[in-house]
């Protein structure tokens, strides 16, 4: 199949914003619950009317200080309650939101608020509006900062207090379905980030589409948690989303407590990258295993992930309904109760969670829902889902959506979910999208008989060998990551008589690694690389992972690093993907270690 789309379920009119739906929900349904928010310990209800009163006094604020309609503002926080507030209310003012990464670097922040030329910025920290300070000489546009531990929210409201209702109605009215609603800087894997103007129109086409797809989940019973950044185009879609279906939003910044935030919140549903399910799979096969009840775990997950396979071939048997109900007392219940008790699914995005881990989730009844897209496609622009699903791929195209493959593999995407262009690069722009309105993704994809879409590689990461073979490292990689000890790792190979890998440890997971082979406790990644028992694990891991691909192109040698690649050493972007050119610098001589003689 080489080309593939799904008729559209709703078009966008031309005068329709964002704000209109939350006016609906002000107006129609005030006294509901609209949001949670976690003050002193406890969750406390939000209604409609209470977020729309909040959401209107600091767009006032806004407009008091200056903002003018088509302004940009910056906004810089983790994901939290006023991220929500503070977007709604820019939108409200007549202006688009840019949205900057909470770990971003003052040189990060000065090329964004320079480039998007942003009139102000809230900010998270005292830290933050530090580092704006000390880059102010390259933001000539730059007038207000606002900080929203010093009382950013109250400060704007009180500012507004004088600013009538019509200049809101005014305000909403200066948007139509062609303004800008967010200018979102791709995180970069090389080179200055590029800003990604995302319409009204955009917004509203990609959740019209694909909310009617989610509707067990996202409606007026359910509810959903926020961990990922809301700088990142997903975690944004599926506010946007809520705020549409109505679904309960609520908010926790501090992922190191997600377990209880999930047991306190009891979403429906949730949405994260692998690695979280990754995490949650390792961690309860390592407690497991902790309990002397190992054997067992790998047992429940065996069943679980025949029960899921046969439910594509006309279901279980006898024996393996009878299995798989024992376990759902004995192991899946406990799983779900770890997510909340009430989650029904979940979506995973950014990168392959991989057939294994998928067919698992599903075998204990939380279904995870991969999806793919990019920021310049407004996150989706295909998911899987209950009418339409097929583990191990990335789901057909949304509603409205078509896809082909190119000659050399490329997926290209057309609809009304592709960006508007580059800002102010109009190189750059007709470089991604081509004269028939086709986004070249570089993504290398293949679509099977019915539509279903796989992605198996980066365009620009492929790997030629000396031998001349083409290889995907992402392949090997995502593999490689879903073992328990393997944090990050790097396939190399290119122009090298065969394929290697630098792999790191997961921190976390090494005390009940060291505990269950009698080893001395706190021994760190740096300490054990070169461990024949903790060599032994990872080769296995290794052979695992090449049983995806060809000999050719099967992992040879690797290395273990004492040291991970993460965010906060440059080496990984925001969105968690890898900085291939940073790491191949930073380690260009265990690379060449791996090739020596």
């Amino acid at each position: 199949m080489r080309e593939f789309s799904v008729p559209a379920i709703t078009e966008v009119g031309p005068d329709e914003a964002l704000t209109d739906m939350l006016a609906t929900n002000v107006a129609e349904h005030g006294d509901e619950v609209g949001l949670r928010v976690r003050r002193n310990g406890q969750w406390q209800d939000v209604t409609w009317k209470e977020f729309g009163a909040q959401v209107a006094g600091v767009a006032k604020g806004l407009v008091a200080a200056g903002v003018a309609p088509g302004d940009r503002v910056a906004l810089q926080a983790k994901t939290r309650y006023e991220w929500t507030v503070l977007d709604y209310a820019i939108w409200t003012a007549g202006a688009a939101v840019v949205p900057i990464y909470e770990t971003s670097s003052p040189d990060q922040v000065a090329w964004i608020l320079s480039d998007s030329g942003a009139t102000a910025v809230v900010v998270e920290r005292d830290e933050h509006a530090a580092a704006v300070e000390s880059v102010r000489d390259q933001t000539p546009n730059l007038r207000s900062v606002y900080v929203i531990d010093d009382g950013a929210v109250d400060q704007l409201v009180q500012a507004g207090k004088d600013v009538p209702d019509s200049e809101l109605e005014a305000r909403r009215a200066t948007l139509s379905a062609d303004s800008l609603a967010t200018l979102i800087y791709t995180s970069g894997t090389t080179g200055r980030p590029k800003g990604c103007e995302l319409t009204h129109s955009n917004f509203l086409f990609e959740i019209g589409n694909a909310m009617n797809l989610l509707g067990r989940f996202m409606n007026v019973q359910g509810s959903l948690l926020l961990f990922i950044p809301l700088a990142h185009v997903l975690a944004r879609v599926m506010q946007v989303g809520a705020v549409k279906t109505r679904t309960v939003i609520g908010h926790t910044p501090d992922v190191s407590n997600l377990v209880q935030d999930l047991g306190e919140f009891k979403p429906t549903f949730v949405l994260a990258v692998p690695r979280v399910f990754e995490k949650v799979f390792n961690s309860a096969k390592a407690k497991a295993e902790g309990d002397g009840k190992g054997k067992i775990f790998d047992k429940a997950a065996q069943v679980a992930i025949a029960w899921s396979r046969a439910q594509d071939t006309g279901g279980a048997g006898l024996a393996l309904k009878a299995q798989h109900a024992l376990f759902d007392k004995l192991v899946y219940g406990k799983l779900r109760a770890a997510l909340g008790g009430r989650c029904l699914g979940a979506i995973s995005g950014g990168a392959p969670l991989g057939e294994r881990l998928g067919h698992f989730f599903r075998g204990i009844g939380v279904t995870v829902y991969e999806g793919y897209g990019l920021t310049e496609t407004t996150a989706a622009a295909s998911v899987n889902h209950d009418d339409a699903l097929r583990i191990g791929t990335v789901g057909r195209p949304l509603p409205g959506v078509e896809f082909r493959i190119a000659d050399d593999g490329e997926v290209l995407i057309r609809g009304g979910i592709v960006m508007r262009g580059y800002w102010r690069n109009e190189e750059a722009t007709k470089e991604a999208i081509d004269s028939e309105g086709w986004f070249h993704s570089g993504d290398i994809g293949e679509l099977d008989r019915d539509g279903f879409l796989k992605i198996t590689g980066r365009k620009k990461e492929i790997l030629v060998t000396a031998g001349g073979k083409n290889v995907a490292p992402a392949v090997l990689e995502d593999r490689l990551r879903a073992h328990r000890l393997v944090s990050q790792c790097i396939v190399v190979g290119d122009q090298r008589p065969f394929i290697a890998a630098l792999i790191t440890l997961d921190q976390e997971a090494l005390p009940a690694w060291l505990e269950s082979k009698g080893k001395p406790a706190g021994h760190t990644a740096d300490q054990l690389w070169e461990d024949p028992e903790l060599l032994a694990e990872i080769d296995a891991a290794v052979k695992d992972a090449n049983k995806a691909v060809s000999q050719a192109e099967a992992i040879k040698k690797f290395k273990i690093l004492g040291t991970d690649f993460t965010e906060d050493n440059g080496m990984l972007t925001p969105s968690l993907k890898l900085k291939r050119t940073v790491v191949m610098k930073e380690f260009g001589t265990e690379v060449e270690d791996l090739y020596a003689g």
